[in-house]
């Protein structure tokens, strides 16, 4: 088995091969003057099972066409499998037709992804359980929930008394598995959508007053539905509000956002690498999900059962 990086999240594919015991493959992933793409893998890898660690975070353009070299460099190189480990799966929210004339994107992007030669992929928390269908290859989807529910039992006491919320009806799924980890109970934000970024909260189902309260979603992009959220459960009577997302975007002023509202804490994983720009936030806290997907890898380079990590 071989680990290669792309630049995406050193960190990340640093502490995964440290969990493994496992160095990564030497290789170098560089530029052009141009900005093109360039791989070169300094490693004999012919015969072997490789897990290519590459997020298709921002710049996600970038970021998906590295993915791409290393895996065709790979296949080339007679690799005899190649997995696509991508923590963070950009494209997901543009999952299905929105309106008249536009694209599936989340699709093209499995369909580039399949056809530069992965044999399977691996990532976590997609933005919805049918991307997996998307792919004509075997699929893992991680749940970062159980990471969720050890650090929420570590800060909030492991019999904690936290009312779980899901931010928008269609994290309802996400919401109830993290809850029923927790012995917890589940209040809904009902938020209507007016375009990307953009959403109004229109209702609130169930009793949240005087409750403490934890939103879990899977993405947070701008943070703006996040903390308006936030601040619709305060008016209600929450006794304060935290938020566990899995895939912490943070795009633009995010961070400033989040100091400046009502939420006493944003937690989220090392999913993206933000290359230090939240370091100095007091509010924003990360837990790696190294070990989880480096025990997924292990399990998977064995040909043991994934889906036992979330029983």
């Amino acid at each position: 088995m071989k680990l290669l990086a792309g630049n995406s999240n050193r960190h990340l594919a640093e502490a995964i091969a440290q969990s493994l015991d496992i160095p990564l493959t030497r290789a170098q992933v560089k530029r052009y003057a141009d900005n093109e793409a360039w791989v070169v893998i300094e490693e004999n890898v012919r015969g072997e099972d490789v897990f290519v660690l590459q997020s298709t975070s921002y710049p996600a353009n970038d970021n998906l066409m590295e993915l791409l070299i290393c895996i065709d460099a790979l296949k080339r190189a007679s690799a005899r499998r190649v997995t696509a480990v991508t923590p963070y799966f950009g494209y997901a929210r543009q999952d299905r037709k929105v309106g008249g004339r536009t694209p599936i994107s989340a699709k093209l992007v499995a369909n580039l992804i399949t056809r530069a030669g992965a044999d399977r992929v691996l990532t976590m928390d997609l933005h919805s359980g049918q991307i997996q269908g998307f792919f004509d290859i075997p699929t893992d989807n991680l749940q970062a929930a159980p990471l969720m529910a050890a650090d929420i039992q570590e800060h909030y006491g492991r019999n904690a008394d936290v009312l779980i919320v899901s931010p928008d009806v269609g994290g309802v799924v996400r919401a109830l598995a993290l809850a029923s980890r927790l012995n917890a109970g589940l209040a809904i934000v009902d938020k209507r959508r007016q375009g990307p970024g953009k959403s109004e909260v229109a209702n609130i189902i169930g009793d949240v007053a005087g409750r403490r309260l934890i939103m879990f979603d899977d993405i947070t992009d701008s943070a703006t539905t996040l903390c308006s959220a936030a601040q619709s459960l305060v008016d209600a009577g929450a006794a304060e509000v935290s938020a566990y997302v899995t895939h912490g975007v943070m795009s633009g002023a995010a961070a400033e956002r989040v100091e400046a509202s009502v939420l006493k804490e944003l937690v989220i994983t090392d999913s993206i690498d933000h290359d230090g720009r939240l370091s100095n936030s007091s509010k924003i806290r990360q837990v790696t999900c190294a070990e989880l997907i480096g025990e997924a890898i292990r399990r998977i380079a064995n040909e043991e059962s994934v889906s036992k990590l979330f029983d």
